[in-house]
């Protein structure tokens, strides 16, 4: 029996509301959730508490300080080696990590979404193909406040306040920036679907090549 092949990783990169994980939902329903191992990096949020106040003493959930990415580093190189995980859980509404985790078995290919995930280095050295989703601001913010309103149970105000103080610069300052480091740019996020079809044909290809029977995809665990 043939040796297993290291299994391919993919990102998911672009700022908020562009559309990443619309294209992420897309290449799991196309080529099949059962190939692939999910990793979406919101879920590795710290706890509240646990986030740097900056010299104003204001929270800033959109600096990379903001999230546990030694944790998801560290989860990927054990799907790599055919490892599963359990993930974090985050609930939006109140900051914090809920006690259950979720189960990602290790697959042939996994796929990881963020808005940061190509703003650090030692992060970004593990993926073998990088996408960047491209998305006009304004359609963007207007994607984010639909969001924060109507799942995270957040005010329009708050949104908009939120946008202006640490979205917009960090967006700046980090994820636009990042770009520079995508292998695939695509515009107009979920929408571009020539780019989706063409991303999930060659993930397709990908798993042709592979030697191994893929496992079942995700559960969850207490």
């Amino acid at each position: 029996m043939k040796e297993r092949q290291r299994p391919v990783t993919i990102a998911v990169a672009g700022g908020t509301g562009s559309g990443k994980t619309t294209i992420a939902n897309a290449l799991l329903e196309r080529v099949g959730s059962h190939h692939i191992a999910y990793l979406p990096h919101d879920a590795y949020y710290k706890d509240i508490d646990a986030i740097p106040k900056d010299e104003s003493g204001k929270l800033n959930f959109d600096h990379p300080h903001a999230l546990d990415t030694p944790l998801l580093i560290e989860h990927i190189k054990q799907l790599q080696n055919w490892q599963d995980v359990a993930i974090p859980i985050y609930d939006f509404t109140r900051d914090l990590r809920l006690p259950e985790t979720q189960l990602v078995t290790a697959q042939p290919i996994i796929l990881v979404e963020g808005v940061l995930i190509l703003a650090e280095p030692e992060l970004r050295a593990l993926f073998d193909i990088k996408l960047f989703v491209d998305t006009d601001a304004d359609i963007r913010f207007i994607r984010r406040l639909q969001r924060d309103i109507n799942e995270r149970g957040r005010t329009v105000q708050s949104v908009i306040q939120q946008y202006l103080s640490t979205v917009r610069p960090m967006h700046l300052e980090f994820v636009e920036p990042s770009k520079r480091y995508a292998d695939v740019i695509v515009p107009e996020g979920g929408f571009n679907m020539v780019a989706i079809d063409m991303v999930a044909d060659r993930i397709r290809g990908m798993l042709r090549a592979q030697t191994i029977e893929p496992r079942s995809g995700i559960d969850a665990q207490n």
